[in-house]
């Protein structure tokens, strides 16, 4: 059963996360505007790895 939403290692980490960009131009943070480690070109949300753990936060603590 494939995941609708999963991305292969080829597109990115074992994790389903995208690749990190070379360099600039980088994708902003949907929450805090801040610069990701995302291409510009990455389609979706886009979150800081600061903004990444606090959500990883709320999701472990929502039970």
């Amino acid at each position: 059963m494939s995941d609708y939403c999963a991305t292969g290692p080829e597109d990115g980490d074992e994790k389903g996360r995208p690749a990190a960009a070379d360099g600039p131009p980088w994708a902003e943070c949907v929450l805090c505007r801040e610069p990701t480690e995302y291409p510009e070109s990455y389609k979706g949300v886009t979150l800081c790895p600061r903004c990444e753990w606090q959500e990883a936060q709320r999701a472990a603590c929502s039970g």
